[in-house]
């Protein structure tokens, strides 16, 4: 008994199909369990676990799409922009006697007619943009220089004597007869020789791909994958999600768009995908396995012990920084970390419990190109999503903010407010000049007012609006206090200098985005005992201003949690509850000098 040596990466469908032909001679019946995994996906989370070879799967970009080559294993980070419902295609036929699989795949590696044994098998369609506002450090690091290297070797590897096959010896999931083996390695290599296009299947969503300026224009190209996912449930998977998706690439930069198909099956079963979403122009992706990402899945770098020490120091070398980014302004970089590190942790019915949007003001043209750049640039160097929203009386009148379906296409257009759950949206209100609002700039004004206080964002059916969930970070900056975005807080900018900050080393902001990314997700509670001083500050807090109320009960223990976990601790102590009130009071102190 020798190892099967499957090529999951240069040749993965010929594993799928090998794994599904043992299956089927092991008592497998395609007609009974309905498309139901019979290996092939375990198979190849098997050979992923092991970080040699997972770091040899190309991750799709529009510059290594350049060289990847059609039909081989590729990976895909995106966020599910649209979910175009599912489709129906021939999962499994008889080819003779034989069972014959389509799974994972658009073509047919064997000659097929309907009969009464083809099995119809679903699919979910998925519509996977590049994550809206990602920051050029937090691409991944694993596309490696040798991909096209691995490839090379992997066609000459086909061409080689059977001698050399022995190199994907070590992913031994499976064990055959000697004879069986070789027959079977050699199939492999020749099922894919000659491929025959399927037909195509049937998305059960109404209307058609055909409008591909839905596209929303990112920064890198525009560049989408339609992805296929296989296997899930429905409820595994919803919009805005970011995903890593590794599975089997179609793309032909040089097939025809307007095909034509004489197959009375072909007809009679669906419209041609390839008029309205051509694989020569969106890459699709056949999802073997996929796994659910958070904003701190793309930071880079060892991760460091958490200890008390290290959460201080790290805290203070971050506090000085961002302190010389505003201008010596310690109390506002004492804010500026908390809203850093905010998050909505919970939700009570429409309070989403967590968020801390920072309105900073003082800000004008004069001073935003010094403190507002210099500002941008640092919470792009140390948040991995962050986009910023520059807003005029043009702008609010003009542009649709929010995403819209588009029944033309039964397409939903993509909308600047489609963000992924963990970013940071800075808005500047500092080139905002007196002027008239029309219904659109009224709708937008009104969807980022519900944002900000809510952390919802509305999603426009036309026929109907329906409100999405978000967790969204928000600075605003203006020059004095915003009416139209009020912000959890308002604090006034004080700088003393507008020294440029020093260029940091990368090291030290990998530990930065540790810090940040590990703070933001640490538990936090209130001992009774600290409950009982926390309640009695905020009865005598009433008392002396009966204008107080809820909201601003809840901002302040929203900054007792922050404070705390800034520190790496988890419970609320007296000392950072002083901070608190500290901190407080000297705002208030500068709004008073404002007014």
């Amino acid at each position: 008994m020798v190892g099967l040596p499957y090529d999951c990466l240069a040749n993965p469908l010929g594993a799928v199909r090998l794994t599904f032909e043992k299956a089927v001679a092991s008592g497998y019946d395609p007609a009974v369990l309905q498309g139901k995994d019979w290996g092939a996906a375990e198979l190849f989370r098997q050979f992923l676990s092991d970080d040699d070879y997972l770091s040899q799967v190309p991750m799709l970009s529009p510059s290594t799409l350049k060289w990847v080559l059609p039909n081989s294993l590729v990976r895909f980070r995106g966020m599910i922009q649209d979910m175009l419902g599912n489709e129906f295609y021939v999962g499994a036929y008889k080819n003779g006697d034989t069972w014959r699989t389509n799974k994972f795949a658009d073509a047919s590696h064997s000659p097929m007619q309907t009969s009464l044994d083809m099995q119809i098998w679903e699919r979910h369609l998925l519509y996977c943009i590049p994550v809206p506002g990602q920051n050029v450090w937090a691409e991944s690091s694993q596309e490696a220089v040798r991909y096209p290297q691995t490839n090379l070797i992997s066609l000459q590897r086909d061409k080689r004597p059977r001698e050399d096959e022995g190199i994907m010896g070590d992913v031994d999931m499976m064990e055959f007869d000697a004879n069986e083996d070789s027959q079977n390695s050699k199939k492999m290599r020749e099922d894919d020789s000659s491929l025959e296009p399927l037909p195509m299947p049937q998305t059960l969503s109404v209307g058609t791909f055909s409008n591909l300026s839905l596209v929303p224009d990112t920064d890198r190209n525009t560049f989408s994958c339609l992805v296929k996912m296989y296997d899930t449930a429905e409820s595994e998977i919803k919009l805005n999600d970011i995903f890593e998706f590794v599975g089997i690439l179609t793309y032909d930069s040089e097939l025809p768009e307007n095909r034509v198909d004489n197959d009375e099956f072909t007809q009679s079963i669906c419209e041609d995908e390839l008029v309205h979403m051509p694989p020569s122009k969106v890459p699709r992706i056949h999802c073997i396995t996929h796994r659910k990402l958070a904003a701190n899945d793309f930071l880079s770098g060892p991760a460091l012990e958490l200890m008390p020490n290290t959460a201080k120091e790290l805290r203070e070398a971050l506090m000085g920084h961002l302190t010389t980014v505003l201008g010596n302004d310690r109390v506002a970089a004492q804010y500026m970390l908390l809203h850093l590190l905010s998050r909505v942790h919970t939700r009570v019915d429409s309070v989403a419990v967590g968020k801390f949007s920072l309105n900073l003001t003082c800000l004008n043209k004069e001073s935003m190109p010094v403190f507002g750049n210099n500002l941008k640039l640092a919470i792009e160097s140390l948040l991995p999503l962050t986009r910023t929203l520059p807003i005029t009386i043009n702008y609010l009148n003009t542009i649709s903010l929010t995403p819209k379906k588009d029944y033309n296409t039964n397409r939903l257009a993509f909308g600047f407010l489609q963000l992924a759950e963990g970013s940071h949206l800075t808005i500047d209100e500092t080139q905002l000049q007196a002027g008239t609002l029309n219904a659109t700039g009224v709708d937008n004004a009104r969807v980022l007012k519900s944002l900000i206080e809510s952390q919802m964002v509305e999603y426009d059916f036309t026929y109907y609006k329906m409100e999405m969930p978000v967790d969204v970070q928000l600075l605003i900056l203006s020059e004095g206090k915003s009416h139209i975005l009020p912000g959890d807080l308002i604090l006034p900018l004080r700088p003393s200098s507008a020294e440029a900050p020093l260029t940091v080393d990368e090291d030290i902001l990998k530990a930065w985005r540790w810090y940040l990314g590990t703070m933001k997700s640490l538990s936090h509670s209130i001992d009774p005992d600290m409950q009982k001083v926390v309640e009695d500050d905020l009865v005598a807090a009433r008392r002396a201003d009966r204008s107080l109320g809820s909201m601003e009960f809840s901002r302040l223990l929203t900054m007792g949690r922050l404070v705390s976990i800034s520190f790496g601790e988890s419970h609320l102590s007296k000392e950072h509850w002083q901070m608190v009130k500290e901190l407080e009071t000297i705002r208030k102190e500068r709004l008073d000098e404002k007014v």
